[in-house]
């Protein structure tokens, strides 16, 4: 490992529900506008969730040619977009890059979900002779990666993290790990997921996981709120180009931030819940700060995993105090899922997203639906309302199914 290397972000870009292109996302979540809306993608009359946030404003045609769209899952769509989106802000040239220099990493939960639901209705239907024959590649959770580095041309190191909701953390931890040890120079890296279908929106209904505010979609999402009832599932992609810092400034690029680290573990507590005290978040986030080689009271802001669920909400705030002390209550914590919904494997690099740009303008996005404090969620988590105040270090934290913790520290480049 070459731990000199010092690892920037230059590029930035997404598919969500509130829209593909980051200024207007940006100034969206600024002044706390939820994407969340009555599904219409399908028919929910029979589903106790009818609500999500799906994608906004997407054609798929400035992306990718039709033939090939027909081979590829929603999913890796818009892994596709967004990384092209962020390759062209980051002003990187191929022309003058060696691709072997750049890598990819890109993370799903759940991967083709909507390609395994449509190919199992033809198969019942019609017999497994009528199955496409793309539908393995459409599905497999390493294809947005792989269809990604085709499309820029990157012959790097090229995976993608699979750990349900903390995989696109994790595949940035794995991008940033990759050009530290010096096997790239840059790479693009985040998540992707397209799971609002009949199949994804029942798993997690049986679940309970999911709020059924449906009567009133843009105030269902409302973390660490004491009325929350689940989560809004959301859709889409959060992509980040890294670079070597020092390839960076011989090019001039433009820098965002500056990422620092990961810190990774395992609750081994429980298939889906995570434990009272939120321990195993609470070693990520000291793992983070240790790696990064940064104090607790420097840190500013977290953005938290914040689901909306009753567990994770309050799990996460014990968390917190446990890693922050008294400093807890001094940072500014926000969920921008209240605005987006949970993009699932996507959710961790969106959000990676909205810190590198609330460091870049020193605004700190709102926690919106916040209207009834909860005694066990006692913490600042910058209620309703974005807030203009200096970001030098951030934290984001990332909490999946089977107990998995990711937590990126991020600092004001200089």
């Amino acid at each position: 490992m070459e731990a000199n290397r010092r690892i920037v972000v230059t590029g930035l870009g997404i598919v969500s529900p509130l829209g593909c292109d980051v200024p207007k996302f940006w100034e969206r979540i600024k002044a706390g506008q939820s994407g969340i809306r009555t599904i219409t993608k399908f028919d929910t009359t029979k589903f106790d969730t009818t609500i999500a946030g799906e994608v906004m404003e997407f054609d798929v045609d400035a992306f990718i040619e039709k033939k090939e769209q027909r081979r590829m899952d929603p999913y890796t769509h818009y892994a596709i977009a967004a990384s092209k989106l962020a390759f062209k802000d980051s002003g990187l040239d191929m022309g003058h890059e060696d691709p072997t220099r750049g890598g990819v990493v890109i993370g799903s939960g759940v991967g083709g979900l909507q390609t395994l639901q449509t190919q199992h209705a033809i198969y019942l239907e019609k017999g497994p002779g009528r199955l496409s024959p793309f539908m393995i590649p459409q599905m497999i959770s390493n294809m947005a990666s792989g269809m990604v580095g085709i499309a820029l041309g990157f012959k790097g190191g090229n995976w993608g993290a699979v750990s349900a909701c903390a995989s696109g953390v994790h595949s940035i931890g794995d991008a940033l790990r990759m050009i530290r040890d010096g096997d790239a120079d840059f790479a693009v890296s985040g998540g992707a997921e397209a799971a609002i279908c009949e199949l994804g929106m029942a798993g997690f209904s049986v679940m309970k996981a999911l709020s059924t505010r449906n009567a009133d979609p843009t105030k269902a999402s409302r973390p660490f709120d004491l009325n929350r009832d689940g989560f809004v599932m959301g859709e889409g992609a959060g992509i980040l180009v890294l670079e070597e810092l020092e390839h960076a400034k011989r090019r001039g690029a433009r820098i965002y931030c500056e990422l620092l680290s990961i810190g990774a573990t395992c609750d081994a507590y429980h298939m889906t819940a995570p434990p009272d005290d939120g321990e195993g978040a609470a070693r990520a986030m000291k793992m983070a700060l240790k790696n990064a080689h940064v104090r607790p009271e420097d840190v500013d802001y977290i953005n938290a995993h914040g689901t909306s669920t009753p567990l994770n909400d309050r799990c996460e705030t014990a968390a917190i105090k446990t890693v922050f002390g008294d400093h807890a209550r001094k940072l500014m914590i926000s969920s921008t899922k209240s605005m987006t919904g949970h993009l699932l494997g996507a959710a961790g690099a969106l959000e990676s997203v909205v810190c590198a740009l609330a460091i870049r303008d020193g605004i700190v996005p709102p926690t919106i639906n916040y209207e009834t404090p909860d005694p066990a969620c006692d913490l600042d988590y910058v209620p309703n309302q974005a807030r203009a105040k200096p970001v030098r270090v951030a934290l984001n934290n990332s909490l999946g199914f089977g107990g998995h913790n990711a937590c990126l520290a991020i600092r004001r480049f200089e």
